[in-house]
């Protein structure tokens, strides 16, 4: 009898996992990144959230809409004169540069935080900003700014 609970145990989870696992991928379907390194990014996003949101402005500018995004365009945000200056484009390279070291990318910004030297964090986080960046909550925080 515990052979068979045990055999059916396994059974089940590998159905399971055969129905949720194509569930996810189709969840996020065109995203480059495995959804454990977006679950990662989503972890290592919590430090930011101290100052930033994806949907409001806060310390920080939100993060909706992100990539491709001029550095210092979020409507409604005071930026430093040094990003406003900074000429950066927001994509996978540049958030990674100054992620490592913001106050090296763009001397006299704001924003204080030493950066993050783990690579495989910020690697993470990036496509974890890259994927909430233009998600439903997103979407809906776009329609509704003035």
């Amino acid at each position: 009898m515990r052979q068979v609970l045990g055999t059916t145990m396994v059974l089940a989870l590998v159905v399971a996992s055969a129905v949720w696992l194509p569930a996810v991928r189709d969840a996020r379907a065109g995203d480059s990144a495995p959804a454990a390194d977006l679950a990662r990014g989503e972890e290592v996003y919590a430090r930011c959230a101290a100052c930033h949101s994806l949907t409001e402005n806060r310390t920080g500018p939100r993060h909706c809409g992100l990539f491709g995004r001029a550095a210092a365009s979020q409507p409604g945000f005071q930026y430093s004169k040094a990003m406003q200056r900074s000429g950066l484009v927001w994509d996978a390279a540049t958030l990674d540069r100054f992620l490592r070291a913001p106050l090296d990318v763009v001397p006299g910004t704001k924003m204080t935080y030493a950066g993050i030297s783990d690579p495989s964090d910020r690697a993470a986080l990036v496509a974890y900003l890259e994927v909430a960046s233009r998600s439903e909550a997103c979407t809906a925080a776009a329609q509704e700014s003035p």
